[in-house]
């Protein structure tokens, strides 16, 4: 290195950008299919899109060859076959009209509700962080709070043995 050149410090490679969100590299395949599954709920939400043709864009999107497809498939079409169900679970946890819900929000918790009742290999504390880091990415300043309070609300009642399980072995502590 010349005298002239300065130094510049390097990066810690953490897997987190400067916002605290995940990079790309570091994201899994079911991790991907969720931002995907997110963005297509959007569409439905917000557009009124139907699910086939939100479906056929999305395959198109950069990237999408790196999620887990059939994943997105269950997240995409089962939330919005199971709208109404979903809402009902999620509306007594609500402070608020599910009308003054944020999209993202609202497709986040469709999302996790969804994992919990019909993903039972994906570990009831991943559903729930998962979308709890796509409320952070993609939604509002707290919003990922209140995805948090809804979801956790609702893991008792639909992984109430996997909850229980989980209260009962003290942190730390291999099962």
């Amino acid at each position: 290195m010349s005298e002239h050149t300065p130094a510049t410090p390097r990066q810690k490679r953490t897997g987190l950008t400067s916002t605290g969100a995940r990079k790309a590299a570091s994201k899994s395949n079911r991790s991907r299919a969720r931002e995907f599954a997110l963005q297509a709920l959007y569409q439905h939400l917000v557009g009124r899109n139907e699910a086939t043709a939100i479906d056929a864009f999305t395959r198109d999107l950069a990237g999408f060859h790196k999620a887990d497809a059939a994943h997105y498939d269950a997240l995409l079409h089962g939330c919005i076959a199971s709208a109404a169900e979903l809402d009902a679970l999620i509306t007594p946890l609500l402070d608020r009209k599910m009308a003054e819900i944020s999209p993202i929000e609202r497709a986040v918790m469709w999302m996790g509700v969804y994992e919990f009742q019909h993903c039972l290999d994906v570990p009831w504390r991943v559903v729930l962080n998962e979308c709890i880091e796509l409320a952070k990415e993609f939604g509002g300043t707290d919003g990922h709070k209140y995805v948090n309070g809804v979801l956790g609300g609702l893991a008792p009642r639909l992984r109430a043995d996997e909850v229980a399980a989980d209260k009962a072995t003290p942190s730390g502590a291999p099962r």
